[in-house]
């Protein structure tokens, strides 16, 4: 690994956390029009954080080999981020959804509630390891 291909690790979370909320917000534009700025955050195609951490993942595989101890452990935090993105996030904004709902029932309450987009469906994080995998081998590429 010479100098460049080090740098990449710490700049593609970046790369892939601008990459990624880019889409999201192009495919909130189309979906939701001029409402997408509302929705910016958690929740939503793809998932910002799985396309983060895989893009480290995806580029250890292509760079030190996919049977090294490291990348076994870049898996493993992926899978972490993978299934709090579908299961607890997910839970969390199914609650506040029903929190807003008795609010709104119980004091007629106009305010903003709670944020209900937290977590992702299954495409969202599918779509998410795919966008972290295309970087991370874009990025072995120019090393390469």
């Amino acid at each position: 690994m010479d100098i460049g291909a080090g740098f990449l690790y710490p700049a593609l979370p970046f790369i892939a956390w601008l990459v990624s909320g880019t889409l999201k917000y192009a495919v909130n534009r189309v979906r939701h029009g001029r409402d997408a700025r509302k929705l910016i955050g958690n929740g939503g195609f793809p998932s910002t954080h799985t396309s983060v951490v895989s893009s480290v993942a995806m580029l250890i595989g292509f760079d030190q080999g996919w049977g090294t101890p490291l990348f076994g452990l870049a898996v493993a935090l992926t899978y972490i981020v993978m299934i709090d993105a579908v299961g607890i996030r997910r839970a969390v904004g199914e609650s506040a959804k029903r929190i807003n709902e008795l609010t709104r029932e119980i004091a007629a309450a106009g305010g903003a509630g709670l944020r209900e987009r937290q977590g992702h469906t299954r495409s969202e994080v599918l779509g998410g390891l795919a966008v972290g995998t295309l970087l991370a081998w874009i990025a072995s590429q120019l090393t390469g």
